[in-house]
């Protein structure tokens, strides 16, 4: 294997993890922009308040994206044993 193509492989790697992780933290900064604007409106300064809503938000959007997150992740792990099959002889 090349260094050119381990380099590929990683990069591919940082790529997905980004990828997948993405839709999540998008979901988590709305949610806290939008509770940090409530807390702003009604002058509640308890913590709690921002933390429940963003953590459904977060089970909520990790279970509706699963099948999707699953799929991308089989695709990147397919695409890395092909790379791994055709550079590991």
């Amino acid at each position: 294997m090349t260094p050119e193509a381990a380099v590929q492989i990683i990069r591919e790697a940082l790529l997905a993890a980004f990828g997948l992780a993405a839709p999540l933290l998008l979901i988590g900064f709305g949610v806290g922009i939008v509770m940090n604007l409530v807390q702003v409106a009604t002058s509640l300064q308890d913590s709690a308040f921002s933390t429940f809503p963003r953590l459904a938000a977060f089970l909520t959007g990790f279970i509706v994206l699963m099948p999707w997150m699953l799929k991308q992740l089989v695709a990147y792990t397919v695409g890395v044993f092909t790379a791994i099959a055709k550079y590991g002889h």
